[in-house]
């Protein structure tokens, strides 16, 4: 698997031994409800879940390890494949607070989808997005996703029914 580097981050394959920083980094609730689960459902992140996540990275050969400055702070990947439509979903996340709003999930997206579309020979990269995680849609809308759809009600986060947003960007939309 290969490595991608931007200017503020690299994206790396993930190892076992990734399990101990991301247990360092624990659970935040505000960044486990962007993610759709409630506050109060929101789990501390355990040895045992930590080694569940990092053996979950290393058998998806589609996974990357998100790093600046030497610091994992989060993991970008593909998923849901579909060869012969040349299609593929993906997802992301920045586990660190301290590194949110710092432009490195944008710039972690771009590397990816550049690599998604130019080696992989992508056609289309599809997200799913709660609708409001405001802070995401514009990293991906940066990135040249648009919305695609909505489907309603779908996530039950903190009491309330909350829609999701599908995006979507295809490779002749893709500019570097």
């Amino acid at each position: 698997m290969v490595i991608l580097k931007g200017a503020n981050v690299q994206l790396r394959p993930a190892s076992l031994k990734d399990a101990e920083a991301r247990l360092a980094l624990g659970t935040d609730v505000d960044i486990a409800e962007m993610f759709g689960v409630s506050r109060t459902d929101a789990k501390p992140m355990t040895i045992d879940a930590a080694h569940k996540w990092a053996q979950a990275q290393t058998e998806n050969g589609h996974a990357w390890i998100i790093e600046t400055d030497g610091r994992l702070i989060g993991e970008i990947k593909l998923h849901s494949f579909h060869v012969q439509d040349r299609r593929a979903s993906m997802a992301v996340a920045i586990y660190d607070p301290a590194q949110l709003g710092k432009g490195f999930g944008t710039e972690a997206i771009r590397l990816l989808i550049q690599y998604a579309f130019t080696e992989l020979k992508l056609h289309r990269i599809g997200i799913r997005v709660l609708a409001y995680n405001a802070r995401a849609i514009r990293a991906y809308e940066k990135c040249g996703f648009v919305v695609e759809g909505r489907e309603r009600e779908t996530a039950f986060v903190n009491g309330v029914w909350h829609d999701d947003l599908m995006m979507g960007l295809l490779a002749t939309e893709y500019r570097t």
